[in-house]
């Protein structure tokens, strides 16, 4: 791929003007930050200062910081004005285990991370009744974290006890690096979040969420490495965001409505996923999805959508529009017959219905011949699906890529590759 194809991600660059002095709440100095959401600061005249050093964090990476963290959020929830939560800069890292972090908050917190947050090294840290969380903010409203610093999930241990690297193990959860939890109007804004022990970023039950200026990476090799997991949440955007993963860049579950995501590159990783939705022939109920302006590079899928059999509900009205794909194993699919269990999945009848999903301007290459897929159901066939100029050739000029299709009725314009399957128009 060429150069000029890459997207230059402009990482927002945060600021923060702050007297440190050895107490614990401080009034920051009057610097605005100019990029804040609906006039929030950083710092300001009215807000409080809550250092992380100043309720006795250590930063030295071997001590435990947890209770430190503990204290000072307290602080800074308990805060009457605005408040920031200060993680210091420099090389300083923060040891922490599992932590949660709850409101309600008495006013807006800013959350801070100058230096590191990095998780335990030892998995007994977790008790096998906790094991899905690292660091849980659950139930703010109007919560910022930002401030170009890091998360480390440390999860080289984790990988290594995962069953799908060591198949003689048993299957066990691991922890999210960062969960939000029934949230309203959250940004997380300029942040590093790398080496997860599983799923980078978990967004559940929030609404009006902003991720912007994220770098997430972790090893290609890292399983269940998720990037950004959304589920049960709406009004939601990712915009500016750099994921390179062993797991989806973006997975996209069930409840999710009103998603929007641009300007994201996305490799190596599974792509960016709807689904699995309907699993355990469950109901799932996802809408209103546009993803443009997406480049992925060596990923195993493009654009896909996931159901099981035996499930119910809806996905419909997505769009996945101006992508660049490169070296892409499945760059378009559509999979109603998804199974990811130990035994073959039977077949059943009833399914999530899949409608008005459109393809547009999508390029690249595939590394392999079936550029474009889709597998629906017999019983809930899959119907509005439109591919709009589509170019995607095989890598290295390695002879024609191809379509297939099972029980969709779509229509195409523009698109430079084989009839997928007769319209049921």
């Amino acid at each position: 791929m060429a150069s000029s194809r890459k997207l230059q991600l402009v990482f927002l660059a945060p600021f923060l003007a702050l007297l440190f002095l050895s107490g614990g709440a401080l009034d920051a100095a009057g610097t605005t930050n100019g990029t804040a959401d609906r006039g929030r600061s950083l710092a300001s005249s009215s807000q409080s200062v809550f250092s992380l050093d100043s309720y006795g964090a250590r930063g030295d990476g071997s001590h435990d910081d947890t209770q430190a963290l503990v204290k000072a959020w307290e602080a800074a929830c308990a805060s009457p004005r605005p408040a920031v939560l200060l993680v210091p800069g420099g090389s300083k890292r923060y040891l922490l285990k599992l932590i949660k972090l709850s409101g309600p908050c008495k006013s807006s917190v800013t959350f801070t991370v100058k230096g590191t947050l990095v998780a335990s090294p030892n998995m007994a840290d977790w008790s096998d009744k906790d094991r899905r969380h690292w660091i849980v903010f659950r139930s703010i409203d109007k919560l910022t974290i930002n401030g170009g610093g890091a998360i480390d999930g440390n999860g080289e241990t984790w990988w290594k006890n995962s069953c799908k690297i060591n198949k003689a193990l048993p299957c066990k959860e691991a922890p999210t690096a960062l969960s939000f939890h029934y949230c309203t109007s959250l940004r997380v804004q300029d942040l590093k979040i790398v080496n997860s022990q599983q799923i980078h970023t978990s967004i559940e039950d929030c609404t009006d969420v902003q991720l912007t200026g994220l770098s997430i990476t972790a090893p290609g090799t890292s399983p269940n490495t998720d990037g950004i997991h959304i589920t049960r949440s709406k009004d939601v955007q990712v915009i500016n965001c750099k994921i390179k993963t062993g797991d989806d860049c973006i997975s996209i579950e069930d409840g999710t409505h009103n998603l929007h995501v641009s300007q994201v590159v996305c490799g190596p990783g599974h792509g960016i996923s709807i689904g699995s939705l309907g699993d355990d022939n469950s109901r799932a109920e996802v809408s209103g999805i546009t993803i443009d302006t997406v480049q992925l590079y060596g990923t195993t899928n493009g654009a896909r959508i996931k159901t099981y059999q035996g499930g119910s509900g809806y996905a419909k009205d997505i769009t996945f529009q101006n992508m660049i794909m490169d070296d892409v194993k499945n760059p378009i699919i559509i999979d109603q017959n998804y199974c990811d269990k130990a035994k073959p999945c039977k077949e059943q009848g009833s399914a999530v219905e899949v409608s008005n999903v459109v393809f547009k301007n999508i390029r690249g290459t595939t590394i392999t011949k079936d550029a474009i897929k889709l597998n629906c159901s017999k019983n809930v066939p899959c119907h509005g699906i439109t591919l709009q100029n589509i170019d995607l050739k095989m890598e290295g000029g390695k002879g024609d890529a191809e379509s297939t299709c099972q029980n969709a009725n779509w229509t195409k314009s523009g698109t430079v590759l084989p009839q997928p399957c007769t319209s049921q128009n």
